[in-house]
């Protein structure tokens, strides 16, 4: 009977919840400026979508407002996923390609998620916003949108489902150079869904529990006799060479494969055979090239809070930013750093490294568009503090222990008895989920902000004169 009970308490609820006319919802609520008045897509934005639930939310964007989206697949991935695009124009103002647009990409490297709901948040905002906010509604008249949130969908899959990911996609590569390929990845010794570190007692180890904190591993004093080794990633020696998770899926990087100042991996780290090596990038490219009127673009990276710019080499790529290029880029970027605080305006090869086959310089040198990637997550944002960037204070103060895996004893085939713990996976490069949405909305504005700026070319007058 309780059961029955409880099905009936929840049906109640469910068909309460469904019965309440749009009207009545927005009874219910004070409307916080700049957000959406009554959105007719729900969506959660203190939390990280898998590829099932960016298909879901993306087919109830263009369910939902069929005259501002259009969702298509461009092409499939290694494992054969669906690189999906949704284009997000005013239809009725004219034909989307035909109109000034602008590119958005994320998730390029599978361990950096959170650029997918950054695009996702711009497309659902843009819809939501378009009704009632007169800014949007010209701008998707005059603009479009191309928002691709994933182009890694492949290892986005592996990230949520199974562990640490790698950076690349997931097409076999022989990294350890044995002749065989993805034998030797990570992990998950006990069980739990994570890959975490492991550590084992010992008296002549670098390493003590700090006495303030007993999670958190600090370097013993010169003199000090230590108390654990750090063994690295959880993992046994897979493929018995000695080496213990050197060789796991992938191991390229698909920010190294576009043609334009493309490199081989001797010179370029994580570079393949050629540029567009890749289906994804290959997809991605082809839509570019076929969609002239793409001006604009951003591509979403993690982490270290920077709004980069290029060019992505010192010399080499240069030559493709013109004095008035360089005047516009640096003059949006800086209104960037007021949108995003904590973000920085960095020039790639002279602040950061040098980069050869970038996505960046592609778009730019290739195609001509205006182009940023913003490296999402900077420790500034946990007390709004440079100086102050613990995480474990972070953690123990704001998520309560939430975002630390408790350190556990397992025997270890090797290693014998050791301890499993450290970080989870969804924390140090990724947003916690209440600071999520702030970041997205910061970063859908400078896209925003960046798309504004495209040009509008306006015929006033026609004349025909007799030569």
């Amino acid at each position: 009977m309780k059961i029955i009970r409880y099905i009936s308490v929840a049906l109640a609820v469910i068909l309460f919840s469904t019965s309440i006319s749009p009207a009545q919802q927005e009874a219910m609520f004070f409307r916080a400026a700049g957000s959406p008045p009554n959105p007719k897509v729900q969506a959660s934005w203190n939390k990280y979508y898998t590829n099932a639930g960016i298909t879901d939310l993306c087919t109830r964007l263009a369910k939902a407002y069929p005259n501002l989206v259009t969702m298509e697949s461009i092409g499939k991935s290694y494992q054969g996923r669906d690189i999906i695009v949704l284009t997000v124009s005013d239809k009725k103002a004219g034909n989307p390609d035909l109109k000034p647009g602008f590119w958005i990409d994320g998730n390029i490297h599978s361990i950096e998620l959170q650029g997918t709901e950054m695009a996702l948040y711009t497309a659902w905002y843009l819809c939501e916003m378009y009704a009632t906010n007169n800014f949007i509604k010209e701008l998707l008249a005059e603009k479009t949108f191309y928002i691709a949130p994933t182009i890694n969908p492949d290892a986005r899959e592996y990230f949520t489902s199974v562990g640490v990911p790698p950076r690349s996609g997931l097409a076999p590569r022989d990294n350890d150079r044995d002749g065989r390929f993805d034998e030797d990845g990570a992990d998950d010794m006990n069980g739990d869904g994570e890959i975490s570190q492991m550590r084992r007692k010992n008296p002549e180890g670098g390493y003590i529990t700090d006495p303030k904190d007993p999670r958190r591993m600090i370097r013993v004093e010169p003199g000090q006799k230590g108390e654990y080794e750090l063994l690295g990633q959880e993992g046994i020696d897979n493929d018995g060479d000695g080496q213990v998770n050197e060789d796991g899926p992938g191991g390229y990087d698909g920010n190294r494969d576009w043609g334009f100042n493309w490199e081989p991996n001797y010179i370029q780290s994580g570079a393949d055979k050629y540029p567009f090596t890749f289906p994804e990038n290959q997809a991605v490219r082809d839509f570019i090239v076929k969609h002239r009127n793409i001006a604009g673009s951003q591509s979403f990276h993690n982490s270290g809070g920077m709004i980069l710019r290029g060019p992505s080499i010192q010399g080499g790529g240069a030559e493709a930013y013109s004095n008035a290029d360089n005047a516009v880029i640096d003059a949006i970027g800086r209104t960037g750093e007021k949108i995003i605080p904590g973000y920085r305006l960095l020039t790639i090869w002279k602040d950061l490294y040098t980069v050869w086959g970038g996505e960046l310089d592609w778009l730019h040198g290739a195609m001509g568009c205006f182009v940023y990637s913003n490296e999402l997550w900077t420790p500034y944002l946990m007390f709004y503090d440079t100086l102050n960037t613990d995480q474990y204070e972070f953690d123990r103060l704001l998520l309560f222990g939430d975002a630390f895996i408790p350190w556990q004893k397992i025997n270890h085939p090797v290693y014998g008895e050791v301890e499993i713990g450290g970080f989870s996976k969804n924390f140090g490069r990724l947003h916690p989920g209440f600071l999520l949405e702030t970041d997205a909305h910061r970063n859908a504005a400078f896209c925003i902000y960046n798309a504004y700026q495209l040009p509008k070319l306006e015929v006033t007058k026609v004349a025909v004169k007799n030569i």
